[in-house]
């Protein structure tokens, strides 16, 4: 049955409303539930182990989603598969909301998790199928929204819900958003389906999904349970062992679950190898503020979340003249610049103390956005600029796959870095007081991850991304006796 009045509005317009709430909704539930665990946890009386769970459980239940999202949304058609995900999130949201144990907590987030996997992948496809190349800086601008808002908002509207109402709140407030979506999207959304899906990758999603999770874990509950810890190692050597035989196998399927032939293209594998590394040091950075503000400087969710706020700001501001000088500059200069700023206010937010004012802590927090911004808009356009239409749902798979485990990986490092030097000092002689220089040797190991990175920018080559680079119009001399011939493009 055909979308009801679906020729009253662009595509472009309805893809990019469903996929910016859904995705905002997605990206919020990782960082507002931090904030709402002490209380998740006096509320249902469960331990600190069984808080971990909670966050961890979504996590990995979206590792294992994720390699599978490409492959059903090319199958069952990305309209479908995107609003079932939709649903699933929205639906699970609601019984997270009113869940009276934490094991009914944990189980509603694994639910919740399955239902994120998907949302991502598929409706980065949608975009970048609607959206052709030339026209992928827009469509990233569009994707910055709620990349750049979700983070930082957070833990501000986190921290008021718990507050002025109770943790289920934290809950129910995907539900307009989720519900609106949905029904906008079944009215407004066009199918498409892929007819050369082929069949069902029962191997790889086995392979890939039971590798990606335990990977997750181990890189989650590192830091907490010890890298020495058995269930650490065991995880971690699994899911590394898995990952391999996952890449033996896909390289000789005829048809993957995980399309790794796209990685012989080398603009792919370039951006997908910053982007790895970007998400390290930015989620890293974002990891460590808090942190330091709440449990060395004293301030409360809600101050923290104002003062680490500016960073959405500048992402935001900065999108309106890296859009206009993309076609300009291309990727590499803008994304190894973008990584260098952000590795620079890393490296000064090594220096902040308990004296420093408060104006400067927000002035650095925008300039990481700022700098955010050259990195991800460029990324976004030019990852997929050399990917044929069919392969945009596979190809975004793979994308959002690195994505995933490199967040994990630069909170790891950074959380392995702050529990080896401890954050606080003076257990023998007298009171513990915080100990700062923890906090900031993990900021100059992001900053360290943020200049590898934009070395690794430095192999992109802006004529791989030529397509989605603003063409200048040739005015050609013609004649009253010859027509004029069409551009050819």
């Amino acid at each position: 049955m055909p979308p009801i009045s679906a020729s009253r509005l662009s595509q472009k317009v309805v893809v990019g409303a469903v996929f910016v709430a859904a995705m905002f909704v997605n990206i919020l539930d990782v960082t507002i539930i931090n904030v709402a665990l002490p209380a998740i946890g006096k509320d249902l009386g469960a331990s600190q182990a069984s808080l971990a769970t909670v966050a961890v459980g979504y996590l990995v239940s979206l590792a294992v989603f994720i390699p599978a999202s490409g492959w059903l949304g090319d199958r069952f058609g990305t309209k479908r598969i995107f609003l079932i995900a939709l649903a699933l999130f929205t639906g699970a949201s609601a019984l997270c909301g009113l869940a009276q144990s934490i094991d009914q907590l944990v189980l509603f987030r694994i639910l919740q998790g399955a239902g994120g996997g998907m949302l991502t992948p598929v409706g980065m496809a949608m975009m970048f199928r609607v959206f052709p190349p030339e026209e992928r800086v827009r469509a990233s601008r569009i994707l910055m929204v709620p990349t750049a808002l979700a983070p930082a908002l957070g833990p501000v509207l986190g921290g008021l819900l718990v507050d002025k109402a109770s943790w289920h709140w934290v809950f129910y407030i995907n539900l307009p958003v989720g519900v609106a979506a949905f029904v906008f999207g079944l009215m407004f959304l066009e199918e498409y389906r892929n007819p050369k899906a082929g069949r069902f990758d029962l191997p790889g999603f086995v392979l890939s999904g039971a590798g990606f999770a335990l990977l997750m874990y181990a890189l989650s509950e590192g830091a907490t349970k010890g890298w020495g810890s058995p269930i650490i190692l065991s995880t971690g050597i699994a899911g590394l062992l898995l990952c391999v035989a996952m890449v033996f196998v896909e390289l000789r399927v005829k048809e993957p679950m995980l399309h790794l032939r796209l990685l012989r293209d080398r603009l792919f594998v370039s951006t997908n190898v910053v982007s790895m590394v970007n998400s390290a040091a930015f989620l890293g950075v974002l990891y460590v503020f808090p942190l330091m503000q709440q449990q060395a400087f004293g301030k409360s969710a809600l101050e923290t979340g104002l003062l680490t706020f500016p960073e959405a700001f500048g992402v935001v501001i900065a999108t309106q003249w890296v859009s206009r000088l993309y076609p300009v500059v291309g990727p590499r200069r803008l994304m190894a610049g973008g990584l260098l700023g952000i590795g620079a206010c890393a490296a000064l937010l090594a220096l902040v103390d308990g004296d420093t004012a408060a104006v400067l802590i927000v002035v650095l927090m925008f300039c990481t956005g700022a700098s955010m911004a050259h990195v991800m808009i460029p990324m976004q356009a030019a990852a997929f600029a050399r990917t044929a239409p069919a392969d945009n749902g596979r190809a975004s798979t793979i994308f959002n796959v690195q994505r995933q485990l490199g967040s994990a990986l630069g909170v790891a490092l950074l959380a392995s870095i702050l529990a080896g030097i401890g954050t606080m000092t003076g257990h023998g002689g007298g009171a513990p007081t915080p100990n700062l220089h923890a906090y900031h040797v993990a900021f100059l190991v992001a900053a360290a991850l943020a200049v590898l990175g934009a070395i690794a920018a430095l192999t992109i080559r802006d004529k791989d991304a030529a397509s989605t680079l603003r063409k200048k119009t040739e005015v050609t001399p013609t004649t009253t006796t010859q027509p004029t011939e069409p551009a050819k493009v």
